[in-house]
């Protein structure tokens, strides 16, 4: 049975459409181009991070994540950001009695923006630089197994990414939920393994109370 729900937080929980405008406008290009070569980027099969070294063959995103909060400029998401099903989805998830987290690659600013958002809807919001540990290593499901009071079997990871959320998160024995929507679902919808892999495939969080209760009543 699936006991625990946790979820990404960008392109699952958090639209990032402005915050990847605003590194556009801090890269001094089109924020279309920007897209562009950062859709390229992803269906290549590259670290997204390459993109800014196509504009910036010396760009060091944790060098620049400083300067511009020195400038004024940080990186920052908030309610408005969020997708609309992201509330709906939560109370009904925490309505059905499921455990539930958030867990991503995130920085520690994003953690306290996270924990402002979420602390009342959520058991636990852990990131990567919480945990020493990112996405796709092992070690970061070995910390979410860790701190989810429940078996790798009984959690459900729910993410937008093959590489990143599903391929890991199965191979650390938990299930997994591919929703559809950002640049990396959209361009792995149909390969295989987006079919293959995942327990559920989603169009949109509040499918997954339902699903989640079928599936657990089909367990029992």
């Amino acid at each position: 049975m699936i006991r625990a729900v946790v979820f990404d937080v960008g392109e699952c929980l958090v639209d990032e459409t402005k915050e990847y405008g605003t590194w556009a406008d801090w890269l001094g290009v089109p924020r279309h181009t920007f897209a562009a070569m950062f859709g390229a980027v992803i269906a290549q099969g590259r670290d997204y991070r390459e993109t800014f070294l196509e504009f910036d063959p010396g760009f060091d995103l944790s060098a620049q994540r400083e300067a511009r909060a020195a400038a004024g400029q940080p990186e920052h998401f908030d309610e408005s950001d969020l997708y609309p099903d992201v509330r709906p989805a939560l109370a009904q998830l925490r309505e059905a009695g499921l455990w539930l987290g958030i867990a991503g690659n995130q920085t520690v600013r994003a953690g306290r923006i996270l924990r402002d958002l979420f602390s009342r809807d959520v058991d636990l919001i852990g990131t990567s630089d919480d945990w020493g540990a990112s996405k796709p290593d092992s070690e970061f499901f070995v910390r979410v197994a860790e701190v989810v009071p429940f078996m790798p079997g009984e959690i459900l990871y729910v993410g937008d990414r093959v590489d990143n959320d599903l391929r890991p998160g199965a191979a650390a024995g938990m299930h997994t939920a591919l929703v559809h929507r950002g640049p990396w679902a959209t361009i792995q919808w149909n390969t295989a393994e987006a079919r293959e892999l995942p327990t559920f495939r989603v169009e949109t969080l509040r499918e997954l109370p339902e699903l989640i209760g079928k599936f657990n009543a089909s367990a029992r």
